[in-house]
């Protein structure tokens, strides 16, 4: 438990005590997610009703940008341990450009997935460099602290970009193309001129230089596999507010208020959550924490029912857990890295969550075709939360999750970490303050 003074201040003046590369890489989700959101949430309408698509198509169209994003996240991860942050983060921005301004004009299919497809990858190159960069940027007392405002820039723009959305798309789709084209083509000149060259080298030259250890280090890395299988049916749950909630709620108005609801925890919670737990926890039982509170979540439903109060609160109780969550997560992924070839760790971190979340939404419509809207699916999904706690803390018992010391360069793939009692958060210097969106921009 920590004991230093918790951070003080809003988002905007929490923000300003970063360095102007971390200050930037805010920005830069804040921006990707609003072009994001502003365009994704009205493709299929547009592939549908605009061209006339068949259902299979549009499913054909939306499925080949999450394929190619979450099947290439590890080779993101890779490239921008191997070639620097900086390229991958521009290189992303700029294919995102091209596959936005792609689907503004394409008609056919062939056309169409492949700008989908663009648009996938480009999310694969610049969502692990980021992230990776952002920890290294940000330091190691500051990660948890950075981290929590990343994830409120993030929500923020989830929460602006279908409003822009709705009133581009009310004059037309290609418009609306054509302006989260141009948002992501005036990001990457933004990055281009204002992100350093040398944002993250720190956290590149303790990989070493010799990378014929790298998927090596990183895929024998057992702990590490624990972590993010456990972890992943957090995203399971996160995701049901796009699954099971929408469909509980059963019309348009009820849906966006929960998404609004969620949205506006997290933009008004996050830095006093996470504030409430670095005073008071440590990394271990903030994430036990979490995944107890996403899965407790679901006993409302459960015992409510379908009603608005039920899943207005539902949808609450999930953004609090996510608040409580992210930063911790993130901050794992780092520790459990040892400050090497940390892109890769988050790229393969994200490709098993990604695939979770397939395997868990195939299993949630199921339960939910066989049982109907009964307490047994809410019951499932609280059942799905209170295991994944309880696996984390089975980590957290064996010492697994204690950050380690630092690694010397060049070493060999990391061991089992011995038993031990988990180390404390350290507090930040100065100032203190999800998960991403389960389908990441």
């Amino acid at each position: 438990m920590t004991t230093a003074a918790p951070p003080r201040g809003g988002i905007w003046k929490q923000s300003r005590t970063f360095d102007p590369a971390v200050r930037l890489l805010f920005l830069n989700q804040l921006t990707i997610n609003l072009g994001f959101y502003m365009l994704m949430p009205f493709l299929a309408a547009h592939l549908a009703d605009g061209l006339g698509m068949a259902a299979w198509a549009v499913g054909l169209v939306l499925g080949a940008r999450n394929l190619s994003q979450q099947g290439m996240f590890l080779v993101g991860g890779a490239l921008a341990d191997r070639l620097g942050f900086k390229p991958l983060i521009v290189a992303g921005c700029a294919l995102r450009t091209v596959g936005f301004g792609a689907l503004a004009f394409a008609q056919s299919l062939p056309m169409l997935v492949a700008a989908s497809l663009a648009t996938g990858l480009a999310g694969a190159l610049f969502n692990p460099a980021v992230r990776a960069c952002l920890a290294a940027e940000a330091g190691e007392e500051r990660r948890v602290q950075a981290f929590a405002l990343f994830n409120a820039y993030y929500q923020a723009g989830i929460l602006l970009g279908p409003l822009v959305g709705v009133a581009l798309t009310g004059v037309s789709f290609r418009l609306t193309c054509t302006v989260a084209a141009v948002l992501f083509a005036g990001l990457t000149l933004v990055q281009l001129r204002h992100l350093p060259a040398a944002a993250g080298a720190s956290a590149r030259e303790a990989a070493g230089k010799d990378g014929r250890g790298q998927f090596r280090t990183v895929l024998s890395h057992r702990t590490f596999w624990l972590f993010s299988l456990a972890m992943t049916g957090s995203y399971v749950l996160s995701f049901q507010v796009y699954l099971a909630l929408p469909l509980a709620a059963g019309g348009t108005g009820l849906t966006t208020a929960l998404f609004v609801v969620s949205a506006l925890v997290a933009l008004a919670g996050q830095l006093r959550i996470t504030a409430w737990c670095r005073r008071r926890l440590d990394r271990e039982r903030c994430l036990v924490l979490g995944l107890a509170l996403m899965g407790g979540a679901f006993l409302v439903p459960a015992a409510l029912g379908r009603g608005v109060a039920g899943l207005l609160l539902c949808a609450v109780v999930l953004a609090v857990a996510n608040a409580v969550l992210y930063p911790y997560e993130m901050d794992t992924v780092v520790a459990l890295a040892r400050g090497r070839w940390v892109a890769t760790h988050y790229g393969l971190y994200n490709t098993v969550c990604g695939i979770g979340i397939t395997v868990g939404n195939l299993a949630t419509g199921a339960l939910l075709d066989v049982t109907g809207w009964s307490a047994v699916p809410w019951l499932a999904l609280c059942a799905v939360g209170l295991v994944c706690a309880g696996a984390v803390a089975l980590l957290a018992r064996g010492g697994r999750l204690a950050e380690p010391g630092p690694e010397k360069p060049g070493a060999g793939p990391e061991p089992e970490i011995p038993a031990a009692g988990p180390e404390p958060e350290k507090p930040a210097a100065d100032a203190g303050p999800e998960k991403p969106a389960a389908a990441a921009p």
